[in-house]
């Protein structure tokens, strides 16, 4: 009998690594800058470099994964995270500009990153597991806690090794992916849809469904990372705290109650209805935004960073889930392109808070004001989602 657990167990490892290499390079931001001589600009440009590469990974996975293999794709994102993250250790002083060095590291590591993302919600997807959407949850669960450990195991480690030890943390971070390499290559994978059968890109685009879930992932993503991006910041900026204490209170508290939210629909997810789960998270995410961006008192608006990361555990996990039971048939295009929205969220709307940021005098609040859009538009297409199921019902 096939072990799906172990599938399971390596799409877990996964997300932690996907994680590893989103949160762990923004710690050492300052330390590039000051070390390296790198302006903030270019310091900037790294988060921006991968989500970039995330993107162009998600729309190639649309069009060729099914071409080369689930098993040939997944093994080689774990290659290249383990290989960008032992980069990122040693490039940036073999080349003459370390900045450079530094954005390849990125690159490499950004696209293994990218097709964990695409790649573990179908496998999972696939596996005969009983309440989908309640695993669904929890496989998305894995990358909050990744980035809870990415944050605290990094921080502790500064303070006992000190942060010229950084380069052996990020070659000890790379061991995650490397003993990944072995579960991807032994685990049992199926395929959501037979070889050639999956919905092509323009089938998926002809369907007014699947617009309205694009629109999801990207306010998804967008609620989710312009919070995330700049808690760390409002966390400072309003409180006065430190880098690191303000990294604990900000990013760290979002990712552990976005990891609650998540681990609380994985377990009792077939008790609950996933659309009113939603709704109840996108009202509660407006709340949140409402108290960061108004509350004169500083403590408040912080809480409401942190209690942001509960509201939007579920929207991107939970727009993949309502995706999948629309279009069964959707196949790697449908997961890629919803990957893609959500990439295209996240870097979309902190772009925006930081802008409105500036332009109102660094006024944080101002930007976490115009951010409340993205859930309220979150909860207009979930509205209209609401409405299409009763008429289906109705019939």
């Amino acid at each position: 009998m096939l072990n799906y657990q172990k599938t399971k167990t390596a799409c877990y490892l996964g997300f932690i690594t996907q994680a590893i290499a989103a949160n762990f390079a923004p710690l050492l931001f300052l330390k590039f800058h000051n070390d390296y001589q790198i302006s903030l600009g270019n310091i900037a440009l790294i988060s921006t470099c991968f989500f970039f590469t995330q993107l162009l990974v998600d729309m190639f996975c649309a069009k060729f994964v099914d071409r080369i293999g689930y098993r040939v794709c997944i093994v080689a994102s774990e290659v290249c995270s383990a290989a960008g993250l032992i980069c990122l250790a040693f490039l940036p002083d073999i080349f003459e500009e370390p900045f450079v060095g530094i954005i390849c590291s990125v690159i490499v590591y950004a696209i293994g990153s990218g097709l964990i993302e695409v790649l573990c919600s179908p496998i999972v997807e696939a596996c005969p597991f009983e309440n989908k959407e309640a695993t669904m949850s929890l496989l998305h669960s894995f990358y909050c806690w990744g980035s809870v450990g990415t944050i605290l195991i990094s921080t502790l480690f500064f303070m006992v090794f000190g942060m010229n030890s950084w380069k052996w943390l990020a070659v000890l971070w790379a061991l995650v992916p490397a003993v990944n390499i072995y579960n991807f290559a032994t685990c049992p994978i199926e395929h959501l849809v037979d070889e050639g059968r999956g919905m092509r890109i323009r089938e998926l685009f002809k369907k007014p469904t699947f617009w309205l879930a694009i629109c999801l992932m990207i306010c998804s993503g967008a609620s989710e990372l312009s919070m995330a991006q700049w808690a760390s910041a409002y966390a400072e900026a309003a409180l006065g705290l430190s880098k690191t204490i303000g990294d604990l209170a900000g990013p760290c508290m979002f990712a552990f109650t976005m990891g609650i939210s998540r681990i609380i629909f994985g377990k009792y997810g077939d008790r609950m209805d996933l659309m009113k789960f939603m709704t109840g998270s996108g009202i509660l995410c407006v709340v949140c935004y409402l108290l960061t961006s108004l509350s004169a008192n500083s403590l408040i608006g912080l809480l409401g960073c942190i209690i942001c990361g509960f509201s939007v555990g579920i929207m991107w996990p939970g727009t993949i889930s309502i995706s999948a039971q629309k279009f069964p048939a959707g196949g790697t295009a449908m997961f890629a392109l919803l990957a893609m929205a959500g990439d295209l969220g996240g870097s979309i709307g902190p772009g925006i808070v930081g802008r409105v940021t500036q332009n109102a005098g660094d006024n944080i609040q101002a930007g976490m004001g115009v951010g409340l859009v993205f859930p309220i538009i979150l909860l207009v297409m979930l509205f209209i989602l609401g409405i299409e199921r009763k008429k289906k019902a109705n019939r």
